[in-house]
């Protein structure tokens, strides 16, 4: 509905900042990452916003960039995730450094976020990382190949354990199906390995 306010800082504090446009004073639930980019009070500034609409309340968020609020908008897909714990991500971490946990399948990265257990790091790497490497197709260069395969495999792997498998069945499906498409991605590698084991 709305993809930016630009106007005049009335306040900023740690997880809030207050917006005056034509005369109307917006308030915003920020990240640390945008709190640190806010001018002081007086100042100008734009905010890239998402408006979160539940049955008892409208509440505006504002992102620094629209890189950030379109990480924002993929960590409230993860299940588990809304919208304080993905501002939590995003006041802990940058963008980029967010996106390459993502990307080279680094959990502990993402483990420590107030609100990010163990479980919940890894959901985001499996939920998200096809959906960040669509986005972004040139960031895939950023990471080594074999990361990426090993990556590829321990998320598959991980989703297979997860629906009931084996360890060990998982890993030697997971594996098969990587020889036969080794830029295969986590979807792509997770359907077809499923297919295999159901068909034995």
């Amino acid at each position: 509905m709305y993809a930016y306010f630009r106007g005049r800082v009335v306040s900023v504090l740690p997880e809030e900042a207050v917006l005056e446009v034509s005369g109307i004073a917006y308030r915003f639930l920020i990240s640390g990452g945008t709190a640190r980019t806010l001018p002081a009070a007086g100042g100008e500034a734009v905010l890239y916003t998402h408006l979160s609409v539940r049955e008892d309340a409208l509440q505006l968020y504002g992102f620094s960039s629209e890189e950030e609020k379109q990480l924002f908008r993929l960590l409230l897909l993860v299940s588990g995730v809304g919208p304080k714990l993905a501002l939590a991500v995003l006041s802990a971490l940058p963008v980029g450094e967010v996106h390459e946990a993502i990307l080279s399948n680094a959990p502990d990265r993402l483990f420590g976020v107030t609100g990010v257990g163990r479980k919940t790091a890894a959901r985001i790497i499996l939920e998200l990382r096809d959906r960040i490497l669509k986005l972004s197709p040139g960031a895939a260069a950023s990471v080594p190949a074999g990361v990426q395969a090993a990556g590829t495999r321990d998320d598959a792997t991980s989703a297979l354990v997860t629906l009931g498998f084996s360890k060990a069945a998982a890993e030697a499906a997971v594996s098969t199906e990587l020889r036969s498409n080794p830029d295969g991605s986590v979807e792509e590698i997770l359907k077809s390995a499923l297919g295999a084991m159901h068909n034995r």
